[in-house]
């Protein structure tokens, strides 16, 4: 085991808790939305995706010797009742919230990508991160596509959990 370099590790720990909290976000939605909720089947792929990049990240923290960050419990919570609140206003607030936090997801790993490929450093982080915002990106297209611009108050709702996302990633990266 390797212990990764103190911005690398932050980038790592900030990603994990960003992965582990989109899975309880999609956890709250479909607590409240069931199997039978017009966006669910599509809910569940999002959200077994997003375990899958949470298990890849859990693997390198492990490997690189990288804390998680000590505000997992709260994003736990947080998480699973941002997912259930959406889900309880609607299908199309479910899916802004998706839109909402996948756009700050998309500008948050661009920025690290940047910041990697600057520096020629990390092409084992660099590639997974690159992998994990090309699915980001297609969550936050199929939550568009889906309605979420048509939720109740979407500029407001949207505007609110992205200020909180960013709030998230800066607690995260050293927290």
């Amino acid at each position: 085991m390797s212990k990764a370099p103190d911005h690398i590790a932050r980038m790592i720990r900030v990603d994990q808790a960003g992965e582990f909290g989109a899975t309880r976000i999609y956890a709250g939605q479909l607590a409240v939305m069931g199997n039978r909720g017009p966006h669910s089947a599509e809910i569940a792929g999002m959200a077994e995706q997003e375990a899958g990049h949470r298990e890849k990240f859990d693997e390198l923290m492990a490997r690189r010797g990288v804390r998680p960050t000590a505000l997992q419990p709260f994003w736990d919570r947080a998480g699973f009742a941002l997912g259930a609140v959406t889900a309880l206003i609607g299908p199309e607030a479910a899916m802004a919230c998706t839109a909402a936090i996948e756009t700050e997801i998309d500008d948050h790993y661009s920025r690290q990508l940047d910041e990697l490929h600057e520096s020629g450093e990390d092409p084992e982080l660099a590639a997974m991160i690159e992998e994990f915002r090309e699915d980001e990106r297609e969550h936050r297209d199929a939550a568009l596509a889906a309605g979420a611009e048509r939720a109740p108050a979407y500029p407001v709702l949207s505007g609110l959990i992205r200020l909180g996302c960013r709030a998230a990633i800066r607690l995260s990266e050293r927290i």
